[in-house]
């Protein structure tokens, strides 16, 4: 069994999904960083408070700068974050006289929070077209096969019957209002962390704020009305917004698994499953992997709840299991998305002409 099934290489296929794990990745994480680094000697130099050649100097001595991660690794186990070592790294990239500018009254933390929402908005974007692939497949299916009837069930017995229609609106309504909840959530998500030492960007002084917009600007991202190092509400709403969507991906997924049974015999599915044992068994194996990653990310929800307590100004211990769970949720919700397209892809009929 692997660490980790998202990109394992039995588990990655069934429950991963490359394009978001690419958002994850080591190399994503430290090229955002490096990013913010150009992006803020640029701003600080436009403000007067590095020199204009220590920002030129910055932006060349990191053009292609490629980190000695096995260091950043080790120091990480010391430090507890990466950025310090990635520091020093860079400062020998750019040189003296000029490395001294670099990370002028920044920290860690501002760092690596901009660097995960720069990889959370590309993952929004993938996400979002997921879903409206999956309501136009679903629109397909209700165009194909609207008009037939199958079985309502309440708890699970027969109760009367209803249109495949009845039940599509039911699987593709949600996944409307998941996107429209997500462009509610972006404005408060989507946004620059720039705090410094403790949050107040002592060392700027009176220009806190106009470096703090450039650099927004310059990185695509919003300006907060504050920096959020002690306020993760927006990040355990972007994990709630997604153990939401794989909830009504699951529920989509366990609907086909139950109309999918020998005897049943309410979906016709392409692409199912074998079996090692039973030759004549065709297995809903997509509309099982949504059930299953549907209640992983319910499970890990929780723990993302957890991870809002910070104490005072800075915690370690949150922020890290913040760390732990929530790229894990992101992955798991963009295998979610693309097993939903592919299983309602799959889909040959549904339902019966009469009862």
């Amino acid at each position: 069994m692997s660490f980790t099934p998202f990109n394992a290489p039995l588990l990655g296929g069934l429950l991963g999904d490359p394009k978001a794990v690419a958002f994850f990745s080591v190399k994503a994480d430290l090229d955002c960083m490096i990013r913010f680094e150009v992006a803020l000697a640029k701003a600080e130099a436009a403000q007067g408070l590095i020199p204009a050649e220590a920002a030129q100097a910055i932006a060349k001595g990191l053009e292609g700068f490629d980190p000695d991660v096995r260091a950043i690794g080790a120091a990480t186990a010391r430090d507890g974050l990466a950025v310090p070592e990635l520091v020093r790294q860079m400062r020998a990239a750019i040189g003296e006289p000029h490395a001294a500018h670099l990370h002028f009254g920044s920290t860690s933390q501002d760092l690596i929070d901009t660097s995960l929402v720069i990889r959370i908005k590309g993952l929004c974007g993938l996400l979002e077209s997921r879903l409206l692939q999956a309501e136009s497949e679903l629109e397909r299916l209700e165009r194909a096969f609207g008009g037939n009837f199958l079985m309502a069930r309440t708890r699970m017995q027969a109760a009367i019957p209803v249109t495949v229609a009845d039940r599509i609106a039911a699987w593709r309504q949600p996944l409307a209002e998941h996107r429209s909840r997500l462009s509610e959530l972006k404005p408060r998500l989507l946004c620059l962390q720039f705090g410094g030492a403790a949050g107040t960007l002592d060392k700027l002084a009176d220009k806190a704020e106009p470096v703090a917009e450039e650099l927004a600007n310059l990185l695509g991202l919003n300006v907060p009305a504050r920096n959020w190092h002690t306020d993760r509400s927006a990040i355990a709403e972007f994990a709630n917004w997604l153990s939401t969507v794989t909830g009504s991906l699951g529920k989509i997924g366990q609907d086909v698994a139950l109309m999918a049974q020998n005897g049943i015999d309410e979906i016709a599915l392409s692409g199912t499953g074998g079996s090692s044992a039973m030759p004549h068994k065709q297995n809903p194996v997509l509309a099982e992997t949504l059930v299953t990653l549907a209640r992983f990310n319910a499970t890990q929800l929780a723990g993302m709840h957890h991870a809002l307590v910070h104490e005072q100004e800075r915690s370690g211990a949150a922020w890290t299991l913040e760390w732990m769970l929530l790229p894990q949720m992101c992955v798991a919700t963009g295998a979610a998305t693309r097993n939903a397209v592919a299983l309602l892809h799959g889909v040959t009929g549904v339902g019966r002409q009469a009862l």
